[in-house]
């Protein structure tokens, strides 16, 4: 709807699934920028080994006014303390990039979310083979599993759409296919 996708754009021709939704819905501190890069640190996720970006950004058509925009936040698997991203950035693992839905035309405050799973740095953070569902899955997981951060506990619902993006690898970057199921999550404080 108004110009909007459920594939980001990598290039001209091909995109990532936008497979997860952080439902406007959800608990309102998650739906600030700092409220939810706290969220996402709670659920296994911190900004890239430090602070640096390699690699092109995405942009998205969220149908909301704006057109294509610059992904907002990027994040990647923090397997443990001071370095954890780092390791990430090494070994390969999780990662996603994520838009939010504020124009003028659909300004609902919803973040949408591309997760994918990819190689490690010698393999140019390729993603793995089924690594769109898998990055999705395991974000989902952890949000439904619950979390807490410095006093904060979150539980989310997951509602699973099959109508918003059609399976395959039609249009998806590295040819890899996805199952064209997009989880819709309600996160709530505890």
């Amino acid at each position: 709807m108004n110009g909007g996708r459920f594939l980001d754009y990598t290039n001209k021709k091909y995109g990532e699934p936008l497979n997860i939704i952080i439902s406007a819905l959800s608990d309102p501190f998650i739906m600030t920028d700092a409220g939810f890069r706290l969220y996402t640190k709670s659920i296994g996720y911190s900004e890239e080994c430090l602070g640096l970006h390699i690699g092109d950004l995405h942009d998205a058509n969220l149908g909301d006014g704006d057109g294509r925009k610059s992904e907002q936040f990027l994040a990647r698997q923090y397997y443990f303390p001071v370095w954890g991203t780092c390791w990430e950035s090494l070994a390969g693992g999780h990662h996603f990039r994520a838009w939010k839905q504020d124009g003028p035309l659909a300004n609902s405050g919803a973040w949408f979310i591309g997760a994918s799973k990819e190689y490690d740095s010698s393999k140019r953070h390729k993603i793995v083979p089924n690594g769109y569902n898998l990055g999705r899955d395991w974000l989902v997981d952890r949000a439904v599993e619950g979390s807490r951060w410095k006093g904060m506990w979150w539980k989310a619902e997951v509602e699973w759409r099959t109508d918003l993006i059609e399976s395959g690898k039609k249009g998806v970057n590295h040819g890899i296919a996805q199952d064209g199921r997009i989880a819709v999550l309600t996160v709530n404080r505890q």
